[in-house]
């Protein structure tokens, strides 16, 4: 196994690069933001040193991309897919009009986003945590537990049930806060929760017909829309 896995690596060496150079990238911006602000991440890691975190989580999200790879499911990153990936990154535009919608009737706080210029340097890191966490983990468990314990279904029919069940996750957890809050109306909580779910199932998606990358870089424009620019516009017009 482990040679073969060595193999795997020699063979597909580029993939590996890329993803090498991203944790490296990712974990710069972690440093370059902790040590500009110690508190930066507390509210999303807690008391989690944020450096060892990503580090660990780098670590985890390669050893994933891996059994994926070696498997034959997904791949890291493969040369021409992100030129293929444009004509979909439009569609980043149309998941932000339900969010605009319901922050301009309804209003998330003003202290939502991080703030600019940090925000550049913020979204970029936790995009990466986000798909590692929140969709190649997940899948990854979910696809070899059901390919295990399901021998006489099609793989494509249990990706399709991993993938419709994965998107769940996030949407969940943005939703929740939104819950406890008790001042948001029904129709905004709905609509933010199926517009997360569609955005993850898009995500999942594009992973398994481009590749980690590509489903990394729908995030980032989506991250560059809500969270950076209205993140920055919106203090100037609604509050």
């Amino acid at each position: 196994m482990l040679a073969e896995i060595m193999e795997l690596i020699s063979k597909e060496k580029l993939q590996y690069l890329v993803y090498l150079g991203l944790s490296i990238g990712v974990l710069t911006l972690v440093g370059i933001l902790y040590f500009s602000d110690r508190l930066l991440f507390e509210r999303f890691l807690g008391k989690l040193n944020p450096i060892l975190a990503f580090l660990v989580v780098t670590v985890l999200g390669g050893l994933l991309l891996t059994f994926l790879l070696y498997r034959g499911w997904f791949s890291i990153y493969v040369m021409g897919n992100l030129a293929g990936l444009l004509p979909f990154l439009a569609l980043t535009a149309l998941f932000l009009i339900p969010s605009l919608l319901v922050d301009v009737k309804v209003g998330f706080p003003a202290d939502m986003n991080l703030l600019f210029p940090k925000s550049l340097l913020f979204y970029p890191a936790i995009g990466f945590l986000v798909e590692i966490l929140f969709h190649v983990l997940p899948l990854t468990i979910l696809l070899f537990s059901l390919t295990t314990v399901i021998k006489n279904s099609s793989y494509a029919s249990i990706l399709w049930i991993c993938i419709l069940i994965v998107a769940l996750l996030e949407p969940i957890f943005q939703a929740m806060p939104m819950i406890s809050a008790n001042q948001y109306p029904t129709w905004a909580i709905v609509l933010i929760w199926l517009n997360l779910y569609i955005f993850n199932v898009v995500q999942l998606l594009i992973f398994k017909r481009f590749d980690f990358v590509s489903m990394y870089s729908f995030r980032l424009v989506y991250y560059l829309l809500w969270h950076i620019l209205w993140g920055y516009l919106r203090l100037k017009i609604l509050f």
